[in-house]
């Protein structure tokens, strides 16, 4: 009998030492993922994203979720800080483009994300988490890489935005080792990904995946591509549609097949991450939040861009719609009324708060909104509003400008032509009606509450080029 008591006690001392009460914490970014590139927020859509369908089952989807920029440094400085981009003086994708010859020079940002900014990992690890990132870091170079920003463990984070030796090994990252001849970068990354959630499943955990897909090069993910190949030919469509804007066009269908097969295997590779967190017992104690950085990439200065934003309108680099508006679902173990969704907007800075407040880490106030309350009472919260500044050219087509939301009203300025429009996103989500001139009062009021914010944040603009000449 004593020995049967001293077994049982250490079964169950080994059992609460298998586990932590603390949350763990997996945080899935998606480069260039489009609001309607995943299923369960556009059922006409041409991908399949199986997967994401079922954790949006399992967790609540946000219709109304925002990329803090509409390119990718600044959203990713956003999250790790809970600061808007301005205020860490990081407003394009590093090092950006800045055109010498066009009317407006952009302001010279940051090519780093200092080290003085506190991050979710270090303020994590003030709470004995251990943290890993994987995948695309693309914020700054030697001495600013993730493992100078609070994280235990980096593999393949570094300073390129795109992956430089394409999707396949050899990788040509000096932050990853190079796989087997052919190996699919998505699936190595999630291999890393679960290999670290395995080796420290008894000590709280943090795990930042951001995925280098789907950024170009648009690479066919060769186990899906012939699905897709098939799918598109059964579109018998030759001519692709798109609309002037500006001076880029956008695509106005998605038929893509290489595209298409990235966004499949990018979803199987989501699918193994949370299969493996069942297998370890870990999904009740585990928060996943799966999102993007910006919208999909759907406008260019030429045609034929890789995606398209469904009802929404512009791509990637613009700061309508179709720039920002991104996926967004979040699951986890106190989660209340599962399989929900929310229209409240939310933006990348709330991620910040709303992880160190189920952490329950102390931290300063940032630009984020804790949604501890809507996620696990599914209470409302006010939010006043939210902006954008892009005072950058881009390759998408887009011109310097700014944007906020407040309510249902949207107010988007340009900086080169001084025009300024405003939209009603419930009765006009594509932004294709410009009410300016119809509400002056209204419009007036946005821009000077967007002036407001923009001073706030410390906002940097583009200047007057004294060297452009419209002749060139």
């Amino acid at each position: 009998m004593q020995k049967l008591i001293l077994f049982l006690f250490a079964a169950l001392l080994l059992f609460s030492c298998s586990k932590t009460d603390q949350p763990n914490f997996v945080f899935i970014l998606v480069d260039d993922l489009g609001w309607a590139d995943v299923q369960c927020n556009y059922p006409e859509s041409f991908y399949h994203t199986p997967n994401i369908n079922q954790l949006a089952k399992n967790g609540v989807r946000f219709t109304n979720a925002y990329s803090a920029n509409p390119v990718c440094s600044p959203t990713r400085a956003a999250i790790l800080t809970g600061k808007h981009p301005n205020r860490v003086n990081i407003t394009d994708w590093i090092p950006g483009l800045d055109p010498k010859m066009k009317p407006l020079r952009g302001p010279q940002d940051r090519t780093e994300l200092a080290l003085e900014e506190l991050t979710i990992a270090e303020k994590l690890k003030e709470k004995g988490y251990h943290t890993c990132f994987v995948g695309k870091w693309h914020l700054g170079d030697d001495g600013f890489f993730p493992e100078d920003q609070g994280f235990d463990i980096n593999i393949g984070g570094h300073h390129k935005g795109s992956p430089p030796g394409g999707y396949y090994s050899p990788y040509k990252n000096p932050k990853l080792k190079d796989g087997p001849e052919g190996e699919y970068l998505p699936e190595r990354l999630t291999t890393e990904g679960i290999n670290f959630i395995k080796k420290n499943k008894r000590k709280p955990f943090f795990l930042y995946l951001s995925f280098y897909t789907v950024h170009t090069p648009i690479q066919a993910a060769n186990s899906y591509i012939k699905k897709y190949k098939a799918q598109r030919e059964q579109l018998q469509s030759d001519e692709i549609p798109h609309k002037k804007e500006g001076d880029g066009w956008t695509k106005l269908v998605q038929e893509n097949a290489a595209y298409a097969s990235m966004v499949a295997a990018m979803d199987e590779n989501v699918g193994r991450l949370l299969k493996t967190l069942e297998e370890q017992e870990l999904s009740d104690n585990t928060w996943v939040i799966f999102t993007s950085d910006n919208g999909g990439l759907s406008t260019l200065t030429r045609k034929n861009a890789p995606t398209n934003n469904g009802p929404l309108r512009a791509g990637k680099g613009w700061c309508y719609e179709g720039g920002i508006r991104v996926p967004l679902i979040i699951a986890g173990p106190e989660l209340a009324s599962p399989g929900r969704t929310e229209d409240k907007p939310v933006i990348s800075m709330d991620y910040f708060t709303t992880i160190l407040n189920l952490a329950e880490v102390t931290h300063e106030a940032n630009d984020g909104q804790n949604l501890v309350p809507l996620l696990t009472a599914n209470n409302t919260f006010e939010r006043d509003e939210l902006f954008w500044h892009y005072p950058h050219y881009h390759g998408s087509a887009w011109k310097p400008g700014s944007a906020l939301r407040k309510g249902n009203w949207k107010l988007v300025v340009h900086y080169e032509d001084e025009r300024t429009e405003l939209f009603n996103l419930a009765e006009d989500p594509g932004e294709t009606t410009n009410l300016a001139a119809e509400f002056p009062e209204k419009t007036q009021t946005l821009k000077s509450l967007l002036d407001a914010k923009l001073h706030a944040s410390n906002a940097r603009f583009p200047v007057r080029n004294p060297d452009y000449d419209p002749r060139d």
